[in-house]
């Protein structure tokens, strides 16, 4: 059984968060949180956040062992995007993009 937990609208690029969701996919959860407790980009507390929310799910709604509960997917897909414009020489704009991500994770009891 899977256990599903997503983070809307955050507010880091999916490209900076995919590249700390590939370092903890199909690890144990608790493997994967102490990764992220070391790592120095803003996007692993995000990630850590989703993963503690997901194995909080899955012991409160499905009475899962905490311990027994591993990775199976996660994944950063983007979100919306604000644009905003600043001023350049001679009277042209060009643009700025703050992109957003969600970040889903699905996590299942293995032995």
């Amino acid at each position: 059984m899977r256990v599903r937990a997503v983070a809307k609208d955050i507010g880091i690029s999916p490209q900076k968060v995919r590249l700390v969701v590939d370092m903890v996919r199909g690890k144990k959860v608790d493997e994967a949180l102490t990764i992220l407790k070391f790592l120095p980009t803003p996007s692993a507390k995000a990630v850590a956040k989703v993963i503690k929310s997901a194995a909080a799910n899955a012991e409160n709604n499905f009475q899962m062992s905490p311990t027994d509960l591993r990775i199976r997917d996660i994944f950063a897909d983007q979100g919306h995007t604000l644009k905003r414009f600043r001023p350049q020489a001679r009277g042209r704009v060009s643009p700025i993009l703050k992109r957003s991500s969600h970040i889903t994770v699905f996590v299942e009891e293995r032995e």
